[in-house]
């Protein structure tokens, strides 16, 4: 999908996005990312709510389930959106405005689906209440976001992700989710203070 943007605009560039080598690195870069990105969130949630140390363990594989989960159950949604129409939302009442909220985000579909977008909401609700700084942050905000927008693209568009996309997609998301265990599973020692 996103390839499929850029090859549209820069027809050359067809050659180079599939050379095997631009493949190995987009798989090592899509885990890395999320990797990197899973211990800052998790190292981040230990410095914003320290008393969660006290239960490092339970807080560990708590958060390692729940964004397993997530990672396991967007991936088919990922895969194949559930494509809107532009031309057929209406909302006359406010039954039909709530309605039309639940198909864009796609909430409509179940208990687990929403399970899975409540992950997806937590991370920016944890990047607005935790200390994250500077590039750190930006790094996590622009990764989170740019995952948002491609969704979106492929839920209002004719745009289908390929295979190699949706691999690309599920590793990153187990990138995170390794991550989150990674980041919560020691403790963060307190700094020395300088007393002088």
């Amino acid at each position: 999908m996103k390839l499929l943007l850029v090859l549209a605009l820069i027809p050359f560039l067809v050659d180079i996005f599939q050379d095997p080598i631009f493949s190995i690195l987009a798989v090592i870069g899509a885990f890395g990312v999320g990797l990197f990105q899973g211990i800052i969130l998790g190292r981040a949630i230990l410095v914003r709510f320290p008393r969660l140390q006290n239960h490092l363990k339970t807080v560990s594989l708590t958060l390692f389930v729940l964004f397993l989960a997530n990672a396991i159950l967007s991936v088919p949604r990922f895969a194949s959106p559930e494509k809107i129409e532009l031309s057929n939302l209406s909302a006359g009442s406010p039954a039909e405005f709530a309605s039309v909220l639940f198909l864009i985000f796609g909430m409509n579909t179940g208990f687990l689906t929403v399970l899975a977008i409540s992950v997806t909401v937590m991370t920016f609700v944890i990047l607005k209440f935790t200390n994250l700084n500077g590039i750190v942050k930006l790094f996590v905000f622009f990764f989170s976001s740019l995952l948002l927008i491609f969704t979106g693209i492929s839920r209002f568009t004719d745009l289908t992700p390929s295979t190699f996309e949706v691999l690309l997609y599920f590793l990153y998301q187990l990138g995170i989710t390794i991550g989150i265990l990674g980041g919560t599973i020691r403790k963060i020692k307190p700094k020395k203070l300088d007393l002088e």
